[in-house]
């Protein structure tokens, strides 16, 4: 199994796929020097593994001063109390999001799809707004609510080593109901994507896409399989 895989200029790939248990959500590491930023955290039961594949990326653990939540399924939320006080880092997510990770609804975090007990965690920073900036070092990551799959989504994305790096972690979906999934707000989500022109695309579950046109590509093969 692979440790930490650099994706391009302080992006990593320390998660999921090949890089820890297969439950979990491709997990991402953003690299800005004096600081460091984890993108979701697994499942849970191979966080100590997540931890591991950050030094294997060379990256110094008390350099993780964030980690920002996606959103609240449980396959990326689920190692985020061992992540946080493994790294005492600040946990970021958007305030529709607050039920799944504060309060652990279970229609929410779909833990008992993953047979997962989920262990609650405060967020200290609540994102607000459509679009809101978070310094990590050198490096600047704009996280855009991007609603659909579920109500309170972001989708960060940072531009480094002259590339712009997304990161959608459920452009493919599911969708559910009980979730608060609504195909015509991730539609407009997956255009205001498309307009980013990003040059790779770090995915969910499905791994990287780049150059541009193949993430384009691949965000309108949703689009074409679910537009409304």
């Amino acid at each position: 199994m692979a440790r930490a895989k650099e994706i391009t200029a302080g992006v990593f790939q320390v998660g999921g796929d090949g890089f820890s248990l297969g439950e979990d959500c491709c997990v991402y590491l953003v690299d800005g020097g004096s600081e460091a930023a984890l993108i979701d955290t697994g499942a849970g039961r191979s966080a100590s593994m997540i931890v591991d594949n950050i030094l294997a990326a060379g990256v110094e653990l008390d350099s993780v001063n964030y980690i920002i939540v996606t959103h609240g399924h449980i396959d990326h939320i689920g190692g985020l109390a061992f992540l946080q006080e493994r790294l005492q880092a600040e946990v970021i997510a958007h305030q529709l999001e607050l039920p799944a990770i504060e309060e652990g609804l279970p229609h929410l975090t779909a833990a008992a799809w993953y047979g997962v007990k989920y262990e609650k965690v405060k967020v200290d920073q609540v994102l607000q707004r459509e679009e809101e900036k978070i310094k990590v070092g050198q490096l600047e990551l704009v996280c855009l609510h991007t609603p659909g799959h579920t109500i309170g989504g972001i989708s960060p994305y940072v531009d480094t080593g002259g590339k712009r790096v997304l990161f959608g972690q459920d452009i493919h979906g599911p969708f559910n109901e009980r979730w608060g999934s609504d195909l015509n707000q991730w539609e407009l989500s997956m255009q205001k994507l498309i307009k980013l022109e990003a040059d790779i695309l770090c995915e969910g579950h499905f791994g990287i896409y780049s150059p541009a046109a193949a993430v384009r590509k691949y965000i309108e093969s949703y689009l074409r399989q679910y537009g409304q």
